[in-house]
């Protein structure tokens, strides 16, 4: 697992050494930022589920201002952090230990606006948690900026809900087996 491209490129990131994390793979991070060029210098990005830290080190990379890393295993927020030490990036991020649905809760409090919102839960999603994932998109959408987006990363055989409070789905890119669902909020202008 490496950095793609940008300031970082080719920095080699550690992956982790328990069960039940999957980083996204080189090629689907390459193809989601493709997509997300025009969005991502100066951005403020979400990383929900953040897991190694590689999509919002992807993001710092290729010249997002802040990235917010989420993720409620301890052993994922020290993965994140040394992954952000070997980079040499000292600024423009937080780890935040919790749960994702109730930091974007915390943050929504805050005030907080993201211009990406990038949430990848665990693939082995169980029955009845496309209701939770619906509800963490929902959210998402509570603390997107004007103009922002939502992408969820998900296996390909699930369907990922067509909407979610604010946010509707907007694009789909599918590759081998995982796919990338974008989602925006259309706001009214009374």
């Amino acid at each position: 697992m490496r950095v793609i491209a940008g300031s970082l490129k080719g920095r080699r990131l550690k992956a982790p050494a328990w069960e039940g994390l999957r980083p996204t793979s080189d090629k689907l991070r390459e193809t989601l930022f493709n997509i997300l060029t025009p969005r991502i210098v100066g951005a403020r990005v979400f990383d929900g589920y953040a897991g190694t830290g590689a999509l919002g080190i992807e993001a710092l990379s290729r010249g997002a201002a802040t990235v917010t890393f989420v993720d409620r295993d301890r052993r994922a927020g020290a993965l994140i952090a040394e992954n952000l030490a070997h980079c040499g990036v000292t600024s423009g991020y937080a780890i935040i230990r919790g749960h994702v649905d109730r930091a974007l809760v915390d943050l929504r409090a805050a005030a907080s606006r993201f211009d990406i919102v990038l949430l990848d839960p665990p693939y082995e999603s169980r029955r009845g948690d496309a209701d939770r994932i619906g509800d963490v998109i929902a959210a998402a959408g509570e603390v997107l900026a004007p103009e922002g987006i939502v992408v969820l990363e998900h296996a390909r055989r699930w369907s990922a809900p067509d909407a979610a409070g604010p946010a509707r789905q907007v694009r789909e890119v599918t590759s081998g087996d995982s796919a990338l669902t974008f989602y925006e909020v259309r706001r009214s202008h009374f």
